[in-house]
C-alpha cells in the first residue's frame, strides 16, 4: 500500500499497475476496462467530457478533449496504453500488481512501460487545470488498449472508428523518449524520433506423423528448431539512418571515443547500451515455441514465432533474407506487420522538448534516437499525425531502466515520476 504522503503522480501509477491489464497477445488479454474507467473518473473530476471506445470486448480505450488558450494552432496528441505484458509473479522479487512503493522506488508491472506515463499525463493535464490555467494549444488525450499487441484491437481500431477524435491534431507524444542516460559519467536525454518498422512472423515446419519410437527423417520438430537456431544466431550487420547517425555523433561527443565503431559508441551508454545497439540493425528473435501432443508421437506441425523489428524501408528485404536463412522447407507466415518511421530531430515541437528538459536540467543534452521497438505512434501516423517518444525521466547512472521493459521486477523511482510530471506541465504549457 501506498502513504499520503507520496507523490500523487507516484499515487496514481500505483493504483493503474494494480489493475491487472496483461496482454498475451493474440486476442489473449484480460481488458482494459476498469483502467479505463479509472482514468475516466480522474479526468471527469478536472471537469473534461470523456469518451470510450470499446470494439472488443473488455477492450477499452478512453480519451477526452483539453481545449487550448489558442485552439487555432494544430493540436497534440498525449496518449499511452494501458495494458502491460504478462508478469510470472514467482520470478518477481514482490507481487508484480501490488503496485508497492519501496525504498523510494515504484515496483510492478507497468511501473515502466507504461503506466509511469500514464500517471505522468494525469497529473501534468490536473496540475494545469487546477490552477485555473489551459495548455497552449488543445490537447487529444487518448489511452489506447492493446499495444503490447500491436495496437490490432486498440489505436489501429481506433484510428479506423474514430478518427474525429484527432481532428485538428498535427503531432504526438507518447512512451520510450525523453529519459536519461550516462555517457561515460555524463548524463544526457534520448528524445525519440522514429521507430523501427514491426514484423511479427510465424515459421511453420511440415513433416510426417508418426510413432516416437520410429526411424524418422521427415520430422517438423527437427526442421523448425534448426530453422529457430538458424535465425536466432544470426547477426545482422549495422545500418545507420539519419536519426542513428546523429545518436552516435552525440555519444561520440559525450564520451570523446571514435565514431568509426558504432557499438563501442552504444557501449559508452552503460546499462542502454543493448537498447541502443538494437537502433542500430535489424533484429530477428525467436520468442515462442509450439509443437507436439504427447511424448511418443512426432507431430506433423511445428511453429514458432519470431519478432522482427527492422530499419525502416528495409521491410521486404529482411523478409527475403529471412526465407533465404530458414530454406524452402519453412513456411513464413506475417501476422501483424506496421510501419517504421523517422523524423528529422528539428521544428517546433522538438525545440519545445528540448526547452522544457533544459529548464528543469540546465546543461544537460538532448540526443536524438530511432526507438528499436514500437508504439502507437505508428497507428497515428496513418492520419497524418508525425509521433514523438516523450516520457521524460531523470534516471539514477546506474539504473538499467531500457532493460527492465517487458523485464523482471519493473520499477522506477518516485522522484523521477515527479520530475516527468514537471517536465511534461512545463512543456503542455508552453508549447
Amino acid at each position: 500500500m501506498t502513504e499520503p504522503s507520496v507523490p500523487e503522480v507516484a499515487r496514481i501509477a500505483s493504483d493503474l499497475i494494480r489493475f491487472d491489464t496483461s496482454n498475451f497477445g493474440g486476442g489473449n488479454a484480460k481488458g482494459e476496462r476498469e483502467a479505463a474507467e479509472y482514468v475516466g473518473a480522474y479526468l471527469q473530476a478536472l471537469g473534461l467530457d470523456v469518451e470510450y471506445y470499446e470494439p472488443v470486448t473488455r477492450r477499452t480505450t478512453v480519451m477526452a478533449r483539453v481545449r487550448g488558450r489558442d485552439s487555432s494552432k494544430p493540436g497534440l496528441v498525449v496518449h499511452g496504453h494501458l495494458d502491460v505484458v504478462p508478469a510470472v509473479a514467482d520470478d518477481w522479487s514482490i507481487d508484480p500488481f501490488a503496485g508497492i512503493i519501496r525504498d523510494g522506488m515504484l515496483w510492478g508491472r507497468g511501473a515502466v512501460d507504461m503506466k509511469n506515463m500514464n500517471a505522468m499525463i494525469l497529473t501534468a493535464v490536473a496540475e494545469i487545470l487546477r490552477a485555473g490555467e489551459q495548455p497552449e494549444r488543445d490537447l487529444v488525450l487518448v489511452f489506447f488498449a492493446d499495444e503490447e499487441n500491436g495496437g490490432v484491437e486498440g489505436s489501429a481500431m481506433v484510428v479506423r472508428d474514430h478518427p474525429e477524435w484527432f481532428a485538428g491534431a498535427t503531432a504526438a507524444i507518447s512512451e520510450v523518449g525523453g529519459y536519461s542516460i550516462s555517457v561515460d559519467g555524463r548524463r544526457a536525454y534520448l528524445l525519440q524520433v522514429g521507430e523501427k518498422a514491426l514484423i511479427w512472423v510465424r515459421l511453420v515446419a511440415k513433416g510426417r506423423a508418426g510413432h516416437g519410437s520410429r526411424l524418422h527423417d521427415d520430422n517438423a520438430v527437427t526442421k523448425l528448431a534448426e530453422a529457430v537456431a538458424a535465425i536466432g544466431r544470426t547477426r545482422w550487420p549495422v545500418r545507420l539512418t539519419p536519426t542513428t547517425e546523429a545518436l552516435l555523433e552525440g555519444l561520440g561527443e559525450l564520451s570523446g571515443r571514435p565514431a568509426d565503431d558504432p557499438d563501442a559508441l552504444a557501449a559508452a551508454a552503460g546499462p542502454a547500451e543493448a537498447f541502443l545497439r538494437s537502433t542500430l540493425r535489424t533484429t530477428t528473435n525467436p520468442t515462442v515455441l509450439t509443437a507436439g501432443y504427447k511424448h511418443n508421437v512426432i507431430p506433423e506441425r511445428a511453429e514458432a514465432l519470431v519478432d522482427v523489428r527492422v530499419i525502416p524501408g528495409t521491410e521486404d528485404d529482411v523478409l527475403a533474407e529471412l526465407q533465404q536463412i530458414v530454406g524452402d522447407e519453412i513456411i513464413i507466415e506475417t501476422v501483424v506487420r506496421d510501419i517504421g518511421m523517422e523524423t528529422p530531430f528539428e521544428g517546433e515541437l522538438v525545440d519545445a522538448m528540448v526547452a522544457s528538459l533544459a529548464r528543469h536540467d540546465p546543461g544537460v543534452p538532448v540526443i536524438p534516437y530511432l526507438l528499436g521497438a514500437g508504439t502507437d505512434n505508428k497507428a497515428l501516423a496513418h492520419l497524418g499525425i508525425t509521433g514523438y517518444g516523450f516520457a521524460p525521466l531523470r534516471l539514477p547512472a546506474d539504473l538499467d531502466f531500457t532493460g527492465m521493459f517487458h523485464g523482471v521486477d519493473e520499477r522506477v523511482p518516485v522522484e523521477s515520476l515527479v520530475f516527468g510530471q514537471r517536465v511534461l506541465a512545463d512543456l503542455l504549457r508552453t508549447y
